[in-house]
Order: structure tokens, then C-alpha cells, then sequence
């Protein structure tokens, strides 16, 4: 017998930046993911730009612009994210799907710059609302409750270009700006919304960048002093707009949304034990304790003092803070990790994931753990922390796809990932955890964010697109699609 209550929200998830297309359609401006190549597991991503001399060039996604260059969209480059899936002129079709599945939720993200094309216009640009009301109106003649992100990767470009992205003050009030739109806009259509997707890889990052970039000391010290920085604006405007959506509609449910490090010690060398809770304090925790409780914990002074962090903060700044308290923790989960201060034999690498191999777990043709209890783990450590109502909004398996000769997905391995997370989630609901809803991730194919590939599917809907952006475009169902709407139809009980 399953715990999940009544009325559950399941669903599934996607991003505008890796579903939507239509980049440059009806007025929408262009984000970093328009100036972003596509990789591989193997290959990173870049992102081009012209340098002070007018030389076309790429960086590594993690770099920092060349002094004088500026973002550029360059001939014969091809960008996935351009068209995506096609989700901006194939959203009725998408969404008669999710119905056909049952959806009650469907997790999606607004482009920030389909609303403000620069990002610092006083008003909105009427097509980017009207899309996004249209949207939110077909998923109500099916009975599916949008689940909103606001921000999700996607500062518009003109703001990283002109006002140093997150690193400049002002991008507060142009956020807040653009989260007021959405909450007058489509109040009574949206009632449930994120204020930033995984907004802890700010800093979660950047020991993989360290790796990735072979930073020295002062060149690492640097990274966290602007990432401290940049995280500090955001959770303040995180807490300003939450203010806002409850004074403009106070049915709304408004939560944050973070990327889970869960994470185990190598060993039970005490060393281990101390350096893995170190660990979940700077890439979990700090976020979590401010979004949940209103202020900076304690342990935050020892992350700023390790690298010599002095942020700009306001009085004002911490009473926002303490204003703009979530209503319920969401995040995503793919996997762990193992943290260890011992030398290690056999590591895993790619796709945002690095460090010591478990031994215990199955991996990914991308290196991700296979560890459904983590799951568990994760929900019972956090509702314990947190005591708010929990959803976990990402969750799914990137894997190759085959068509069969009469169009058939057997995609068992997806079924096979999927089935011990929600019996994992099911056990946490016994054991006391408030869970709401579940939303997987890519429940359509979708452009990989890490890779940005097409040929890494984590959908329940295939998509024919292959990594050069060829394709019909055309949808079909997997096997998983009949799968998770069993699932949904039994609220959970019928897994087989």
C-alpha cells in the first residue's frame, strides 16, 4: 500500500531554455544559452563571444569573458538551445500529453527574457506575456496546476553583458521587477511558484571548476568572493519576491528550489565524517538554513573566513531576508556523492559530477551514482532540518534511446530508475516526511543542460532531434510514458 496522500501533485519537469525554442520569436531576447554550443560527456560546452580585436572565439562554460570581448551568436556554430524542442509553437500538442498521462502538475520555467528582452525595461513586452497566459490557460482546461520557476539560468544576456550579471546590485530590482510581472499577471492562474532553480550551485560548483579550470589558491579565493556575492543578491531577491507574491496573492505557495549534494563519507576516519558535513554545510545548507530561516547560520563565517570573503550587506538586506521566508523546500535529485580527505584510486567525471566512486552504487553512462536510497536519506534529513512541505522537482535518468523499426521506445532501464525513487519517497512519506509532489525531469526530451545534447533522454516523450539540431521534431511515447500513467492513476501504488 502507498503513503502518498491525496490529491499528490505528479508531473513532470522541464525549462524553458531546453524545451522552448523560438529564441529570438516575437520579440524575446537572447540569454547565455543562446551563445552556448552544444558538448558531450567528454567535451565541454563553450560559450563564443568576439574578443577587442573582433575575433570570434569560445570559452569554457565556467570562464570568465576575456577583458573587452562581448557575447556573439557566431556563423556555422550550431546552438541546441536555439530551437530546442520546440516547445514555444508545440505547446498544445505537449500539454495534450501530459494530460494523456495524467498530470496534475506540470513544472516549467517563464524566460526571463521573453518578458523583459533586455531585462531592464521598465515594462514587459506584451507577445512574451500573452504566450506564457496561453500556456497556463491550456494546462487549466486539462486540470494541471502550473508549477512556475522564475529564474532558471537564464538572466537575459544584455544584463550579463552591460551590468556584470550577478555580480552588479541592481539586478535585485530588475528581478524583482520581473517576478512582480509574473505574480500580477498571472495571479489566480499560477498559484505555485520557485523563485531560482538550484540556486546552491553558485557555490556547490566550484570545486568542480577549480578541477576543471586548475585554479591556484588565489584564483579559487577569487571565485568564492564572487559567488558569495552573487548568491547574497539572489537570495535577497529570492526573499523580496517572495514578499511581493504573497502581498499580491496570498494563496500563493512560493518555495526555493536547490540542487542536492547528497553526500556520504569515504570513510569512518572522523576526518571524512567532519570534511562530508563541511560539505553539505556549503553546498546545502547555507542556501536552505537562509531561504527557510531567514538568516545566514552560524558555520557561514567559517565558509567566508576559509576564503576570505567580505560581502556587501545591508541592514536592509537581512530584514528582507528575515521577511522573505519560503513555504515549502523543493529540489532536485539525480544522485550522491562520496567526500573523502584520503587519496583517491578510481573517481567518476562528467556532467557536473566529480569525486571519489562508491563502490556500493551502480553509475550512469554519464557518471551519476544510481542510489534511490539517497533519496530517502535526503527527504528524512531535510524535513527534519526544515519542517516545511517538501516536493522533490527533478528527478530522472539521462539514458540513450533506441527507435525500433515500428517506432516503439523500450526504455525498461528509465522504468527500472525510476520505480526504487518513488518507493524511496513512499518510505521517507511513512517514516513522517511531508511530501507534496513529484515532477521528473524532462518528461519530454529535452536539450541537456550539462551537454547539451539531444541524444542524453531523460523524457517519458521522444523526440525526434539529434545532436546537429535534424529531426522532424515529431513526439511519440516510450514505454515509460504507459508506465508513469499507471503510476499516477494508482497515486503511486502500481509500480510494476
Amino acid at each position: 500500500m502507498a503513503h502518498f496522500q491525496e490529491g499528490f501533485l505528479w508531473g513532470g519537469a522541464t525549462a524553458a531554455n531546453q524545451v522552448e525554442g523560438g529564441w529570438d520569436k516575437d520579440g524575446r531576447g537572447p540569454a547565455k544559452t543562446d551563445v552556448t554550443t552544444g558538448g558531450s560527456y567528454k567535451e565541454p560546452r563553450y560559450i563564443t563571444y568576439i574578443d577587442k580585436d573582433g575575433k570570434p572565439g569560445k570559452m569554457n562554460q565556467f570562464a570568465h569573458l576575456p577583458e573587452g570581448a562581448h557575447y556573439a551568436v557566431l556563423d556555422g556554430v550550431h546552438y541546441p538551445n536555439h530551437n530546442a524542442v520546440d516547445e514555444y509553437d508545440r505547446y498544445k500538442e505537449d500539454i495534450a500529453l501530459f494530460a494523456e498521462m495524467g498530470f496534475k502538475v506540470y513544472r516549467m520555467s517563464i524566460s526571463w527574457s521573453r518578458l523583459y528582452p533586455r531585462g531592464d525595461e521598465k515594462t514587459p513586452n506584451p507577445a512574451g506575456i500573452e504566450h506564457y497566459r496561453k500556456v497556463f490557460e491550456e494546462l487549466h482546461k486539462y486540470n494541471i496546476e502550473p508549477l512556475v520557476t522564475i529564474w532558471h539560468f537564464d538572466t537575459p544576456l544584455y544584463l550579463e553583458q552591460n551590468y556584470d550579471g550577478w555580480n552588479n546590485r541592481q539586478l535585485i530590482d530588475f528581478y524583482v521587477r520581473f517576478a512582480t510581472t509574473c505574480f500580477t499577471e498571472y495571479k489566480g492562474l499560477v498559484h505555485y511558484w520557485l523563485t531560482f532553480n538550484e540556486i546552491n550551485n553558485t557555490c556547490a560548483f566550484i570545486p568542480m571548476k577549480k578541477e576543471m579550470l586548475h585554479m591556484d589558491k588565489a584564483q579559487e579565493d577569487a571565485e568564492y568572493q564572487e559567488a558569495y556575492q552573487q548568491l547574497h543578491y539572489q537570495l535577497v531577491a529570492s526573499a523580496k519576491a517572495v514578499q511581493i507574491g504573497h502581498a499580491i496573492d496570498p494563496d500563493n505557495m512560493i518555495g526555493c528550489m536547490l540542487s542536492t549534494s547528497c553526500s556520504y563519507p569515504g570513510t569512518c576516519d572522523p576526518n571524512d565524517v567532519l570534511e562530508n558535513e563541511h560539505n553539505w554545510e556549503n553546498a546545502t545548507y547555507y542556501c536552505g538554513d537562509v531561504h527557510v530561516f531567514g538568516s545566514y547560520s552560524p558555520f557561514a563565517q567559517r565558509l567566508w573566513r576559509i576564503h576570505d570573503v567580505h560581502l556587501d550587506i545591508t541592514e536592509q538586506d537581512l530584514a528582507d531576508l528575515e521577511a522573505g521566508t519560503v513555504d515549502m523546500y523543493t529540489f532536485s535529485y539525480y544522485s550522491s556523492g562520496v567526500v573523502t580527505t584520503h587519496k583517491v584510486d578510481e573517481k567518476v567525471g562528467g556532467n557536473f559530477s566529480n569525486g571519489a566512486r562508491n563502490p556500493y552504487l551502480q553509475y550512469s553512462d554519464w557518471g551519476w551514482s544510481l542510489d534511490p536510497t539517497g533519496l530517502e536519506y535526503f527527504l528524512e534529513k531535510i524535513y527534519d532540518r526544515y519542517r516545511l512541505p517538501l516536493m522533490v522537482v527533478e528527478n530522472g535518468l539521462g539514458a540513450y534511446d533506441k527507435v525500433e523499426p515500428d517506432g516503439s521506445i523500450h526504455d525498461q532501464y528509465r522504468i527500472d530508475y525510476l520505480r526504487p525513487h518513488i518507493q524511496a519517497m513512499d518510505r521517507a512519506i511513512e517514516n513522517g516526511v511531508d511530501l507534496i509532489g513529484y515532477t521528473t525531469w524532462g518528461c519530454i526530451d529535452v536539450v541537456s543542460a550539462g551537454t547539451g545534447e539531444m541524444r542524453k533522454r531523460y523524457g517519458f516523450i521522444y523526440v525526434d532531434m539529434d545532436d546537429e539540431g535534424k529531426g522532424t521534431l515529431n513526439r511519440s511515447r516510450k514505454d515509460s510514458f504507459y508506465w508513469y500513467k499507471k503510476v499516477i492513476a494508482s497515486n503511486g501504488a502500481d509500480l510494476d
